[in-house]
């Protein structure tokens, strides 16, 4: 297997480098691409097409909700890793919102940062504990808002249950044994509810199926 692609946007020349210097340490990370504002990490992005884009939300240009916002709306395959120094939640909601795979605090260790790259890579979630139940609310659908494409009108009755089962938090194993298939059936559905949503992760998923009311906060896990 190729090493997971790396591009990484900050407008702070010695964040860039330390974050590369954690990163390129792995045999299976590479850093293809460093940029400065938020114009420059679009274009980039469009040129090396990495797997994973590591954006600040402060930066010249475009800030990193705009950045994000326009590269999920090109590349909707490529996982968008937030690492800033702003713990606020509308910034995290609306970089969510923007379809942020993830976000974390630049004061993460550098082992968080690893994990964090390959999770978002895999399709995972990363959030911190302490937000994820206000993320949960945040998109709960409003009554009289305008909805989406209903979920059901996109995907398959067998996408639906592995969809449902994945927003609780299930893994793709768990899900397997609860719904009696295979593993690999299990992540070619997945695969296909993906490609089927133009998303690249499960906070993505989750995102979706709240704004589609196809959970609520009583029935998640």
């Amino acid at each position: 297997m190729g090493k997971i692609k790396i591009l990484i946007a900050d407008d702070h020349a010695v964040v860039r480098e330390g974050t590369r210097r954690i990163l390129v340490q792995e045999p299976d990370l590479n850093v293809v691409a460093e940029a400065g504002d938020g114009e420059e990490a679009v274009r980039l992005t469009g040129t090396f097409k990495p797997d994973v884009a590591i954006i600040d939300i402060a930066m010249p240009k475009l800030d990193g909700i705009e950045a994000t916002t326009q590269i999920k709306a090109l590349y909707p395959n490529i996982a968008v890793l937030i690492l800033t120094a702003y713990d606020d939640d509308q910034l995290i909601f609306s970089l969510l919102e923007a379809g942020a795979a993830g976000y974390l605090l630049k004061s993460a260790q550098g082992y968080e940062i690893i994990d964090a790259v390959r999770a978002v890579y895999a399709g995972e979630s990363v959030l911190y504990p302490s937000i994820a139940r206000k993320v949960l609310n945040r998109f709960l659908p409003s009554p009289g808002k305008p909805k989406a494409q209903k979920l059901s009108e996109l995907l398959s009755e067998r996408e639906m249950d592995i969809l449902k089962l994945l927003v609780k938090g299930l893994s793709n194993r768990d899900i397997a044994t609860e719904l009696s298939l295979s593993l690999r059936t299990v992540q070619t559905h997945l695969a296909h509810i993906f490609n089927k949503l133009q998303i690249g992760s499960r906070t993505e998923a989750i995102v979706r199926a709240l704004k589609d009311g196809l959970v609520s906060l009583d029935n998640m896990s």
